[in-house]
């Protein structure tokens, strides 16, 4: 059992105070029994997040950072005919305009129907197949584009704009001057768009933009990579909810960490990759001696400062 954990930690204040009052009595457990391996990641600017690098590795996937083609897996995974051609994922948003920057909204705030999705990639249709780009629409408010121009192209996680200005994601390549004016282009055609106009009158966000991410051509994955990524602290930590990101981590903690460290106990061969903004961490059973063994319990950091290390 190989479990992977995004957004095991934060690295502002209040994610650290957060982590330091936590009560995680099974990830400390595991902490004592598993051993540290590979640990990749580099920077909380890179455009891949540590937790996307490290499921690409165990895939045995390459690719430079912004670089790695989830949209096309995600796409086929969608029942989109993929074929050999470079896909990016389109993730319709709203830009937030501030006094002094422009953010990006988490698109799970936007409860984007389908129906309503649709109609939206319809609209913007012709502005991309016009330049000869394939678009194609996914669930859960997924579009999907294909072009020459978004192979190997590098582009920020929409997990690492959430919340931010978006100037300082947005992809500078030569091949995204075409994306950069697709993307003016739409906001234009948006900002009068009924379905828009109706969700103002709700009181909801309009979608007024997109985000490209994960650009590439599908790559196949290591058939022994079974991996189980459990993504129940995402929402909390992008929405700054720290209350419920540490509810999120005791869930965590009493659930898929329990059971991990209760198949370790039998002796079965368990890993665990933990992911912060930074870094990532993988943890693997290794046969040790038994001095070892008993010496590593009373050895072991803490959690917290395991956690703000990534």
């Amino acid at each position: 059992m190989h479990l992977l954990i995004p957004n095991a930690s934060a690295l502002s204040d209040a994610g650290t105070h957060t982590l330091r009052d936590l009560n995680l009595p099974k990830l400390t457990q595991v902490l004592a029994r598993l051993t540290p391996t590979q640990r990749v990641g580099t920077d909380e600017y890179s455009l891949t997040p540590p937790h996307e690098r490290a499921l690409a590795d165990t895939w045995g996937w390459h690719g430079a950072d912004g670089a790695l083609p989830f949209a096309a897996r995600q796409a086929a995974a969608d029942g989109v005919d993929v074929q050999d051609r470079a896909w990016g994922l389109l993730t319709p948003v709203h830009w937030h305009v501030g006094r002094d920057h422009i953010s990006l909204v988490d698109p799970a705030e936007l409860a984007l129907p389908a129906a309503e999705s649709q109609r939206l990639l319809d609209a913007v249709r012709e502005l991309f197949e016009s330049e000869g780009w394939t678009l194609a629409h996914g669930a859960d408010a997924h579009w999907y584009a294909a072009h020459d121009t978004l192979d190997g192209l590098p582009c920020a996680s929409i997990d690492r704009v959430i919340g931010r200005n978006v100037d300082l994601w947005l992809p500078n390549h030569p091949q995204a001057r075409l994306v950069r004016r697709l993307q003016n282009e739409v906001q234009m055609l948006l900002y009068t768009h009924p379905i828009n106009d109706a969700r103002e009158a709700r009181g909801e966000r309009p979608v007024n933009s997109f985000w490209l991410s994960g650009c590439g051509r599908l790559q196949k994955v290591d058939a022994s990579a079974a991996i189980q990524v459990d993504n129940s602290l995402r929402a909390a930590l992008m929405s700054d909810d720290w209350a419920a990101w540490a509810d999120a981590w005791r869930a965590l903690d009493a659930g898929a960490l329990a059971d991990l460290l209760a198949r370790s106990q039998r002796g079965e061969a368990v890993t665990l990759t933990l992911c912060g903004e930074r870094h990532a961490q993988r943890l693997e059973s290794v046969p040790q001696p038994v001095w070892q063994r008993l010496t590593r319990g009373w050895r072991a950091a803490p959690v917290h400062s395991v956690l703000e290390a990534l």
